[in-house]
């Protein structure tokens, strides 16, 4: 019998959700990472293999965010959101593909998507 790690089950999630998105230079992809510490979205064009916009909670904000009733990781994800949003709009990039990665879209996945959406992107 053989033991799977809940990284391997959603690299496997991860992958077959791929398989069906793509996102290209007028319609990219949001591409998230979650780790314990950071939160980590990218625009990326596949058709082309470009990043376009790039945010990351270890470098672009402050740690004690509050927002509505929000907070801690989940207000910080929520923020990233609009920070790539606004990235998005300096490029003229109104509609996204979003890829969670395997991750389940709840708290920090979900606050991202929602802080994006808030932010102006459709997706």
């Amino acid at each position: 019998m053989k033991n799977t790690t809940s990284q391997q089950k959603r690299l496997r999630r991860r992958m077959r959700s791929r398989a069906r998105m793509n996102g290209t230079a007028t319609t990219p992809r949001i591409s998230v990472f979650r780790s314990l510490r950071g939160m980590y979205a990218q625009l990326i064009d596949d058709e082309n293999s470009k990043v376009l916009a790039s945010v990351n909670s270890k470098v672009d904000f402050d740690k004690a965010v509050e927002v509505g009733d929000r907070k801690g990781k989940v207000a910080l994800s929520f923020v990233l959101g609009k920070k790539l949003a606004a990235k998005a709009k300096e490029q003229n990039i109104t509609t996204v593909v979003f890829d969670r990665s395997g991750y389940q879209y709840h708290g920090r996945v979900q606050a991202l998507a929602d802080g994006a959406r808030e932010g102006g992107l459709q997706f």
